[in-house]
């Protein structure tokens, strides 16, 4: 017998296949295309060689974003989130976490705090997608009435993960549309279907399609009963007003930009805060500050609301761990970067998107940008070709471009959503005008 047959049969298995029957066929992608009896070297060496035709990021030209992006990560960053004790896949109670742990994700939550103008913020979530969901969850807490409002304008998997978020709450979501022009969200829409069952009214800033919307601010001001729950850009903050300057109850975000890599996708960072007056109803856990009985300064998990700290009818949410090596990644970065080091990037982040539409637009046939309003880092761009066709021509010409917006907003499936950061180089941006030339 084999070393293969006594493994299965040890497993308790007839065959490699019955022991991967849990997973769907449709999802199964076979094996790897190699020759039996090759050494751990071959194998190693072979693979590395297929893994050489990936396209990366980091050797590409990319213009890829929708609220993940090629950002450049300080390398003591790298190197702090690299010590062994920060590195766990598991997430500590109090009587197990160190003080260091403690200490930096209360930097962490001051940190987004002051960014977004909050009074209490968690530490943290698994991204801003869930991030959301657990934000709507609250706003049904909070007045206790079952509509929540979402831009038309969203990302699909955000989408898609706020309805399974809130299905088993009962409660129902409501798109309002946006202005075909300009990108801004259309008041009047909204207004229509603000009444007394709505619980929350969700708004971008920078909006999905890049747009620095002007209307927020109005926003609060004409619908002040439903809570305000705004999901925030951290490096526009630089620049940009905080959320609580113009009423948001609640704020949300992806922090992947404060110091994480793109990763093929994560993991990433939610960011979550609210105002002190709904702090209980807030998911998640909070580090405060206290003094021990020797009357030093020490730290403490304060607010602690999932099911797995406290009885389950009591809890806020059983699915909203954190994510405490992003957030001490996140809270190194902006430590790094500081509040002028911030403004600066969102800055050259601006300027970069300023310089990328500059250059399209001087190609006859594209019009760059398809929406007129202010952007941040993100734009939309309307070629005479299907986006999806243009990807996969850009991508042969070893160009990472932007995203489709067929899935995401049928109304602008013409149109394709590019991104420019501080990594965009002038190079990168001759050569994509180089090559929308040729396909324009």
């Amino acid at each position: 017998m084999g070393v293969d047959e006594r493994m299965l049969k040890e497993l308790g298995v007839q065959s490699v296949d019955e022991l991967f029957s849990d997973v769907p066929e449709a999802v199964r992608t076979g094996s790897i295309a190699l020759p039996d009896g090759m050494s751990e070297m071959e194998v190693v060496r072979t693979v590395r060689s297929m893994l050489s035709q990936n396209v990366a990021a980091t050797d590409h030209p990319c213009f890829l974003g929708a609220g993940i992006y090629h950002r450049f990560v300080p390398a003591a960053v790298t190197a702090i989130v690299s010590r062994s004790e920060l590195q766990t896949s598991y997430t500590p109670y109090q009587a197990e976490i160190s003080q260091g742990m403690l200490q930096s994700l209360f930097e962490y939550q001051s940190y987004v705090a002051e960014l977004t103008g909050m009074e209490a913020v968690n530490s943290s979530n698994y991204d801003s997608y869930t991030a959301l969901g657990e934000a709507a969850s609250m706003c049904s807490r909070i007045n206790e009435k079952s509509k929540f409002l979402v831009p038309e304008a969203m990302g699909a998997g955000k989408r898609s993960v706020l309805h399974n978020y809130v299905r088993g709450l009962g409660m129902q979501v409501v798109e309002y549309g946006f202005d075909p022009l300009t990108g801004e969200m259309d008041l009047a829409d909204l207004g229509a279907k603000v009444d007394g069952d709505v619980s929350g009214i969700y708004v971008e800033v920078p909006n999905f399609l890049g747009i620095i919307d002007r209307q927020v601010t109005r926003v609060k001001k004409e619908f002040p009963d439903p809570a305000l729950v705004v999901g925030a850009d951290p490096i526009s903050l630089g620049v940009l007003k905080a959320p609580a300057d113009y009423g948001a109850d609640i704020v949300i975000g992806e922090g992947q930009s404060l110091g994480s890599p793109m990763n093929f996708g994560g993991p990433l960072l939610g960011l979550f805060g609210c105002r002190q007056e709904h702090v209980r109803k807030m998911p998640g856990r909070v580090i405060g500050m206290t003094r021990d009985l020797s009357g030093r300064r020490a730290f403490s998990m304060t607010l602690q609301t999932r099911e797995q700290h406290i009885r389950r009818e009591r809890a806020t949410s059983n699915i909203c761990t954190n994510e405490a090596l992003m957030a001490v990644a996140a809270s190194v970065y902006l430590a790094i970067v500081g509040r002028s080091g911030l403004r600066a990037l969102a800055m050259m982040n601006m300027e970069r998107a300023k310089a990328t539409m500059d250059a399209l637009c001087s190609i006859k046939g594209i019009e760059c940008p398809a929406l007129r309003s202010h952007h941040f880092n993100e734009f939309t761009v309307r070629t005479p070709i299907k986006p999806e066709k243009l990807s996969k021509v850009l991508m042969r010409k070893g160009i990472i471009g932007g995203l489709p917006l067929a899935r995401h907003v049928p109304s602008m499936g013409d149109c394709m959503l590019l991104a420019a950061t501080e990594m965009t180089t002038d190079e990168d941006i001759g050569r994509l005008v180089a090559a929308l030339e040729e396909v324009a």
